[in-house]
């Protein structure tokens, strides 16, 4: 199927995109790489009377550190991060996530942003931002705030984010250097979204005990589920086998998963424990490792 007509004005920045917005309400939509979007479009799921263009918008692709921070940019092509030496430093887990993200050709045209603002909650970088407890940078006509991500992502592809706002960044903490990662994900095949994955980021202090803990699953509730749980019975604790099972055992009491056509609640539940495990088993031995 096709698209159907839709009017077009493009923006060289993120004002004139707020601009936009502002002007066309809420039948405008933001295209970015277009991703999700066009293919919304052509099944006739979205139905936007303008497309506002922030393809060549200024200063919205950069990926720099900044005071302990990695800053990216929301049109940052997602194979540009990727592949980063900047990002592979700050934030060692981001291109691990980003290679579940559908395929080469996807990221080519995929940008940072644009997952996050579509806000699937099978997502993967969803999930990144929640595990880590980023803060989304947002711009409309009041100016520019940032939200944290436990704020941001409300329900299944709805945010915090108004009609007449336009995300224009993300910003990450840096991980300790030595920080062992792992992405566990179950998924029909290479490429599709996750029916549940696990991110997971541990740090050991010199004493071999978890001083840093970060945890988040995707496909497990309405949106991605940072593990509080998990974390707190790690953190300062070895990294054995009995600790990393009792992490685990924490994770069905901090999601809602629900039946669909790909898996019943019962099982995603079942293999959100699983993939927990195997996540921090996998980021402890790179953590030891290093």
């Amino acid at each position: 199927m096709k698209p159907p007509p839709v009017k077009y004005a493009r923006a060289g920045d993120a004002a004139e995109a707020v601009a936009l917005l502002t002007e066309h309400g809420t039948d405008a939509k933001v295209l970015a790489g277009g991703q999700s979007l066009i293919p919304l479009m052509s099944f006739r799921l979205a139905r936007p009377s303008v497309l506002i263009d922030i393809n060549r918008a200024s200063g919205l692709d950069e990926v720099r550190t900044d005071n302990g921070s990695l800053l990216i940019g929301a049109m940052a092509r997602q194979r540009d991060v990727e592949t980063s030496a900047v990002v592979a430093d700050a934030v060692p887990l981001l291109p691990q996530v980003l290679r579940h993200v559908g395929h080469v050709a996807n990221r080519n045209r995929g940008t940072v942003g644009g997952s996050l603002a579509h806000a699937d909650p099978a997502a993967e970088l969803p999930a990144l931002v929640t595990a880590l407890g980023g803060e989304l940078l947002v711009q409309g006509p009041g100016g520019p705030r940032s939200v944290a991500a436990q704020d941001y992502f409300l329900g299944t592809f709805t945010t915090a984010m108004d009609y007449d706002e336009v995300l224009v960044g993300v910003r990450l903490p840096r991980l300790p250097a030595g920080t062992g990662v792992a992405v566990e994900e179950l998924a029909r095949r290479h490429g599709d979204f996750a029916i549940v994955a696990a991110l997971a980021a541990v740090h050991l202090g010199p004493d071999g005990t978890v001083d840093t803990v970060r945890l988040a699953v995707s496909g497990a509730a309405s949106v991605p589920v940072r593990l509080h749980a998990a974390e707190a019975a790690l953190t300062g604790a070895a990294p054995t086998a009995e600790a990393v099972d009792a992490a685990a055992g924490t994770v069905a009491a901090a999601i809602d998963p629900t039946d669909d056509v790909h898996a019943p609640a019962g099982y995603r539940r079942d293999m959100a424990r699983l993939l927990v495990r195997r996540a921090l088993q996998a980021a402890i031995q790179r953590s030891e490792a290093a």
